[in-house]
């Protein structure tokens, strides 16, 4: 069986392909890149996928088996970017695709949802056979934001009280080679969310507890963070998308309690203050 995983040189994919190397043969393995150049040290053939140029799909897809979909990263083309690479699949004679979607698409306050959900009712039009994995947040979302909580003594946000049941962005490769690799996927779409919730409050005192100085949070207004976030100089769009997702957690939309990830897996999830102290190593490394 020929495995392709899309966006092999993004940060979860390069994980993807690391963890079905210790599954599959190296050589049943194919990563689909838009700049191959980028994932010359990746250990697998490569190919290159080009979202945005669908004469690129046709050849990359050819031969594929199963398809690890990965989505797309540019917020507003991903709905063309991933009917492209679905009309390529189908062309191709890809048996099974295996998608990341979002936490509870069908009913996220996540601005995020409204290209996710589409494209999971695109694939279950194609008629390939597939399984939709709904990721939730990476507890590396917010522990990126540690060096900046540090220098400015307080964890800044919109998300309020709202629970995020996270988990490491090694979690959800593992669940993605789970349902690559194994059996009984077909047709189902797993909630896929850490064991255990916490609040933007929890992290700050982690952070505290962790480093020994008083790292308040300090929940601030919608547009007030998205005014925070591009004076740190993030492009306005990106930080006002930034801040609504803050404000999509506070009504609930990264909170899950059904365990189906750790269940996927094998394993208890990656707990918070792992990856904070993770993320503290390589920051003082």
């Amino acid at each position: 069986m020929t495995i392709g995983v899309t966006g092999a040189t993004g940060q979860l994919g390069r994980l993807v392909i690391q963890k079905l190397k210790q599954k599959v043969p190296a050589s049943d393995i194919v990563a689909l890149v838009r700049n191959p150049a980028k994932a010359s040290d990746l250990g697998v053939a490569v190919r290159e996928a080009d979202y945005d140029r669908p004469e690129t799909l046709g050849p990359a897809l050819k031969g594929i088996d199963t398809l690890m979909f990965i989505s797309a990263s540019e917020i507003g083309k991903r709905l063309a970017q991933h009917r492209n690479v679905i009309a390529a699949a189908k062309k191709a004679g890809v048996k099974r695709i295996v998608y990341t979607s979002l936490l509870h698409a069908d009913k996220s306050p996540i601005n995020l949802a409204s290209e996710h959900l589409p494209t999971e009712n695109e694939i279950k039009a194609s008629g390939i056979p597939y399984t939709i994995l709904r990721n939730g947040w990476y507890t590396e979302n917010y522990t990126g934001s540690i060096g900046g909580a540090l220098a400015g003594g307080a964890f800044l946000g919109s998300a309020g009280e709202g629970k995020i049941a996270s988990a490491a962005r090694a979690d959800f490769a593992d669940a993605a080679v789970a349902a690559v690799t194994g059996t009984g996927h077909d047709g189902k779409t797993y909630e896929l969310a850490g064991d255990s919730s916490w609040t933007l409050g929890d992290l700050a005192k982690e952070i505290s507890r962790q480093t020994g100085k008083n790292i308040a949070y300090r929940n601030l207004p919608e547009s007030e963070y998205a005014k925070t976030l591009e004076g740190f100089g993030l492009p306005k769009a990106l930080a006002a998308v930034i801040a609504s997702w803050d404000v999509g957690a506070s009504k609930g939309g990264l909170d899950d309690g059904s365990h189906q990830l750790s269940k996927l897996i094998g394993h208890p999830t990656t707990p918070m203050p792992d990856t904070v102290r993770e993320a503290l190593k390589k920051q003082n490394a």
